[in-house]
């Protein structure tokens, strides 16, 4: 009996340190990062970059992840949604929390120097601390503006995945990070309203807190709209072509549909519906961006 007792415990003790480093949203990180690396060539892309590559952005993602459940322990403690989570919840000490988080940094970085380049490594680090340091230990508490500032940092993959391959910037993968940067406010302010109540009682200053749910609808609908706009601009410079378009019209036009429901709503039970449909949105929105980008390139094939 004491041995199956001891068995769980070693199963649970892995899964925390396993939900510190936030899977689904590093998951989904590493989906547009691939993306990415995929739409920065029209040839293939090298083994290396494309495993080792992604597993050093995802490694540092989960870095910074774990940075956050230690910064924000106190607060967690307070949500319904996060208060079991391993370091609020007292399973991970935030001094072993950190050190875990060093250490998948340092792995991280060093898969992406030998594997990627320098400036991949350097974009990637930026976007670390912009995550766990700007945004989790100041901006989350300082501003209603919080997720508009600090989403830049997650908006980054995409263009850590395009550099990784290519070396250098260039105005496609800006794009991408701009498709995400106004994807940000609206997805995570639908969760907002949703969780008015549990911010408000950790002093969160998120926007429905400080200035209302009617004025926060109001805004989601505006960066909806903002997101339709620059979900064409691919398509506007010719790096994508038909099959994108009418993907990111369908899409788009769908999340603008569930945005205006929300602010119709007097009672915001469609918050939730909104938060969810963002993720799928984002999601389909850059296969389109890739199926489109290798349509492309086989219609140029000789």
């Amino acid at each position: 009996m004491a041995v199956i007792l001891k068995s769980r415990e070693s199963r649970g003790h892995w899964r925390d340190w396993w939900q510190l480093c936030k899977p689904r949203v590093v998951a989904l990180m590493l989906i547009t990062s691939l993306i990415g690396m995929l739409l920065a060539t029209h040839s293939t892309v090298p083994w290396t970059v494309l495993l080792l590559g992604n597993l050093g952005i995802g490694l540092c993602a989960a870095a910074a992840a774990t940075v956050n459940h230690v910064v924000d322990r106190h607060i967690d403690a307070l949500m319904a949604r996060t208060r079991r989570r391993p370091v609020s919840g007292g399973r991970i000490a935030p001094q072993a929390a950190l050190l875990f988080a060093l250490l998948l940094a340092l792995i991280g970085q060093a898969l992406l120097l030998l594997f990627t380049n320098a400036l991949t490594a350097w974009l990637t680090l930026a976007s670390l601390l912009g995550y766990a340091a700007l945004y989790t230990g100041f901006l989350k508490r300082a501003t209603p503006q919080n997720i508009v500032i600090g989403g830049l940092a997650g908006a980054a993959p995409p263009l850590l995945g395009w550099v990784a391959v290519s070396g250098q910037l260039e105005p496609g993968a800006l794009l991408l990070v701009l498709i995400i940067f106004a994807w940000t406010p609206p997805h995570f302010w639908a969760l907002a309203i949703a969780r008015k109540e549990e911010y408000a009682k950790a002093s969160i200053p998120m926007l429905p807190v400080t200035h209302g749910e009617r004025y926060t609808k109001w805004h989601i609908v505006l960066y909806s709209l903002i997101l339709l706009a620059v979900s064409l601009l691919p398509f506007s410079i010719a790096i994508s072509g038909w099959l994108y378009l009418v993907a990111a019209l369908l899409l788009g036009g769908r999340f603008v549909q569930l945005c205006v429901r929300l602010y119709r709503d007097p009672l915001s039970q469609s918050a939730m519906a909104v938060f969810k449909y963002s993720i799928v949105y984002l999601f389909l929105l850059f296969i389109a961006l890739l199926l489109d980008h290798y349509l492309l390139t086989i219609l140029k094939m000789p």
